[in-house]
């Protein structure tokens, strides 16, 4: 019964994003040359995708036929299923990608119309798009893992950890891909048309907007897709093979199902009611979407109740759902508080500006750095209070509560982008300002919700990488660890090291590809007569290459360390000193993402906030300190940063596929 409620739920998921997707096709798209910059950019990431794709599947062909040989072989632990379920997890993955780019670039031209109605409707066309992208992305996450289930049945955990690794690894890709992409184009644009030549943000004349604004489609959108699909199947993944290698029988599989469809109704219901009072009453934007968040979260309590009414859960289960969700709404209002438009943090850093802009990265960095405490406090005590109840099977089930909400997390999320590039739209077809105006709140209230959503996704992880660490010292014999045995402390001091290696690395490809960027636009800038004064336009194409190159170029290292260090570290160290790694890597991995993500939403929301009329507006020397600020938290906030809780994840899974040959 709950394996088909749970089928329901994944094919109306799935139905209402094509619903939404569908309805964008037939509202107003406005003029023929909001029109042709909207396909230039669909054409853009498109072919970015299929790159990127291509790249994918050779990596995932390659492991998936490794994973074959060694069942080919008999190696204990890797039945020949598992190389299906890898494949699984990985087409989920890249059809979330996929799927969201998609719905995003056919939502751009429609919130433009919108925004031009003197801004009616304008959150409810980008609302919708975010919903529809919230909505696949669900469905095809649950609906992987029920086929995983239905292909290889309960007693498959190798097979259905491999579905989780799948996925993830092809997110990793996506999010430090895109997120190269996006915002060495926008640094690109940014230094040299802001900074140098003084035009406006998205102006035409620059070459490397269209690049920009693919970007947002590529990173913001596809990259993030796939980052919340991973999340949502490695917390099932993980509830499901902690369940029953802790002895629950039926119920661990069971439960985490029927919590996960719970949330997701809850979430339809909650996006519904949300669009519709965005058709009705415009002008409140910023506190329907505090409204749906806190909607979503209400209704999925009170169906956890009835079904407690109902004997489906007992009490102590019951408290690891609120608790879950509890901690949900204890991250977000902390991201909310720390990014949000018109909150002190945010006047903190306008009023930084003013000194220049050293003064307004430092107090920047310190903010976020500041902002971690609170939420990793929420984390851990929601993970206590839930191993008390339930043990480590408490503790995956409260972050199956949290992922449960991923539909309208994703909706109030993805929104932004798709304002983002409406705006970007309408600055390039030469749209009146009060229609950027319009786009540009939408925009920086997404900004916020971006921090919310990222916030909720690395508290997940940290919840959902303690109960496959658990899964892993199963498996691997460890009953304690000692921080007085030499491996247990090396390996954690190693695991302490790579999320800032990965985050690093991801900074520095930003850096590099940032660097072609402005070259290559300082170039067209000084070579093409005309440029400058907008009578031709740039070869929007060639920035779109520079970005691709680099993506693609990068986006490989720290897959291949998520998989391979791991392995390396238990096969040379022994299961103490990788346990010890995982550890390092969870600690400081929740405080780093958590840092990036608030600082860098932070430095734009300051930077859109004096570009409203604060502290001299555009123009003043404060907003020239503010883009600097915002330069910098861009890859904070949309490369690396998000990376961080997929690679936490990956390696929880290697070491549980590990484990037995560690025992």
């Amino acid at each position: 019964m709950i394996f088909l409620m749970a089928l329901a739920v994944t094919l109306l998921s799935l139905g209402m994003a094509g619903r939404l997707y569908l309805s964008l096709r037939f509202l107003p798209q406005g003029d023929p040359r909001i029109l042709e910059i909207a396909s230039r950019i669909r054409r853009g990431a498109a072919t970015y995708l299929r790159r990127q794709t291509g790249s994918l599947l050779r990596f995932v062909l390659l492991v998936a036929l490794l994973f074959a040989l060694l069942g080919a072989l008999g190696v204990e632990g890797f039945p020949l299923s598992a190389s299906l379920g890898f494949l699984l997890g990985a087409a989920a993955s890249m059809l979330a990608g996929w799927a969201s780019m998609a719905v995003a670039t056919r939502a751009n031209a429609p919130t433009v119309e919108a925004a031009r109605r003197r801004g009616r409707g304008a959150l409810a066309v980008a609302y919708g798009g975010g919903s529809a992208i919230g909505f696949l992305v669900v469905g095809a996450g649950l609906g992987s893992v029920l086929l995983g289930l239905y292909l290889f049945g309960e007693g498959g955990l190798i097979p259905l950890t491999g579905v989780a690794l799948g996925a993830s690894t092809v997110a990793l890709f996506a999010r430090v891909g895109g997120g190269i992409f996006t915002k060495a184009a926008d640094l690109g644009a940014d230094i040299v048309g802001k900074l140098e030549e003084g035009i406006p943000e998205d102006d035409p004349r620059n070459p490397a907007v269209i690049a920009d604004n693919v970007g947002d489609n590529v990173g913001d959108v596809a990259g993030m897709g796939a980052d919340l699909l991973e999340s949502f199947v490695g917390a099932l993944v993980a509830a499901i093979v902690v369940g029953f290698q802790e002895g629950r029988g039926v119920e661990a599989l069971h439960l985490p199902l029927l919590a996960a469809a719970l949330g997701v109704a809850a979430s339809l219901l909650a996006a519904g009611w949300t669009a519709a009072r965005a058709r009705l009453r415009p002008g409140r934007e910023a506190s329907l979407l505090r409204q749906s968040l806190l909607l979503a979260m209400g209704l999925a309590a009170l169906f956890q109740v009835m079904a407690w009414q109902n004997g489906l859960f007992t009490t102590a289960q019951l408290m690891t759902f609120f608790l879950g969700i509890g901690c949900a709404l204890w991250v977000g209002f902390w991201a909310d508080y720390y990014t949000a438009p018109g909150r002190g943090p945010v006047k903190e850093l306008v009023d930084a500006a003013a000194a220049g802009p050293a003064t307004q990265v430092l107090s920047g960095l310190s903010l976020g750095m500041m902002s971690t405490a609170l939420p990793m406090l929420g984390v851990a005590g929601a993970a206590l209070l839930a191993y008390g109840l339930e043990g480590l099977f408490g503790v995956a089930l409260a972050a199956v509560a949290m992922l449960s909400l991923t539909g309208v997390i994703m909706a109030v999320d993805a929104y932004g982008p798709i304002a983002d590039n409406a705006g970007g739209i309408a600055a390039m077809a030469g749209l009146p300002p009060e229609v950027r105006r319009v786009t540009d709140h939408l925009d920086a209230l997404g900004n916020t919700t971006a921090a919310v959503g990222k916030g909720l996704a690395v508290g997940s992880a940290a919840l959902t990488a303690l109960a496959l660490f658990s899964g892993f010292a199963a498996s691997a014999g460890l009953e304690t660890l000692s921080l007085l045995e030499a491996p247990v402390l090396t390996g954690l001091l190693l695991g302490a090291i790579v999320p800032y290696a990965l985050a690093a690395h991801s900074l520095r490809a930003v850096q590099r590809a940032a660097g072609e960027m402005v070259a290559e636009v300082r170039r067209q800038w000084r070579t093409i007569p005309g440029l400058a004064e907008g009578k031709v336009s740039g070869d929007a194409d060639r920035c779109i290459a520079i970005s691709t190159q680099a993506a693609l170029k990068e986006m490989s290292l720290p897959v291949l360390a998520a998989l391979g260090l791991p392995l390396l570290t238990g096969v040379f160290l022994g299961g103490a000193a990788l346990g010890g790694f995982l550890a390092g890597a969870l600690s400081s991995g929740l405080a780093l993402a958590i840092t990036m993500a608030h600082a860098g939403a932070a430095w734009d929301n300051a930077k859109k906030a004096i570009e409203g009329g604060l502290a001299g507006g555009p123009g003043s020397p404060a907003h020239k300190a503010a883009v600097v600020g915002d330069m910098v938290g861009d890859p904070f906030k949309d490369t690396a940063g998000p990376s961080l809780n997929i690679l936490i994840k990956i390696m929880s899974v290697v070491a549980l596929l590990l484990a037995p040959f560690l025992s």
